[in-house]
């Protein structure tokens, strides 16, 4: 598996995400990223294949078999190419229009393929999105609220294991893997 740990990143974008994509990508290979792209790579293609729909799935596939451990995608709202990246088995995909949001994409729902919208997204923004969501993961942040990870590990599992002729059998009951107690609790004041 190609790991962000060691700076290898899956990348997709259709024509609308294109531009935005092209700054990140610039971005994280002046970096020293090493960056796969399975979508658009100019704007005078005009293959039907490189669809949004059809590059998310392409992405999310890879992610999927295993062969990435996340990606970013760009499309104009990132919207569509993120559904169609979530058709994939655990493909856990978030659409992000800031830091703080790409932040909380991983460190509390483990997302592994996080989408961006070029017609919301400035090209700076997409940059320091993309370094805010490779810099950290599951758990690296939000620590001060007690059980976080494990509650949304928790989560994260059983949207993995969840089978959905099994919880419509269940009468729409998701069989638990665990519990953990969580309430929204106040950030401690530093002194």
């Amino acid at each position: 598996m190609k790991k962000v740990k060691d700076k290898q990143i899956l990348v997709g974008a259709d024509f609308a995400g294109f531009p935005l994509k092209e700054a990140v990508v610039k971005h994280l290979k002046a970096k020293g990223w090493t960056v796969t792209d399975m979508g658009v790579r100019s704007l005078e293609e005009t293959d039907t294949d490189l669809m949004f729909h059809r590059i998310g799935l392409r992405v999310g596939s890879l992610i999927s078999e295993g062969e990435f451990e996340r990606a970013l995608l760009f499309c104009g709202t990132g919207m569509g190419i993120h559904i169609a990246a979530s058709k994939c088995p655990r493909v856990h995909a978030g659409v992000v229009e800031s830091v703080p949001a790409a932040l909380r994409a991983i460190t509390g729902n483990g997302v592994n393929v996080l989408a961006m919208g070029a017609f919301y997204v400035a090209p700076q923004m997409g940059c320091d999105i993309a370094d805010a969501y490779l810099n950290a993961e599951l758990g690296s942040g939000y620590e001060w609220w007690r059980n976080f990870y494990e509650f949304h590990k928790l989560a994260i599992d059983e949207l993995n294991a969840f089978d959905y002729a099994e919880y419509k059998k269940n009468g729409f009951k998701i069989r638990h893997l665990g519990d953990y107690e969580i309430k929204l609790e106040t950030k401690p004041e530093k002194n």
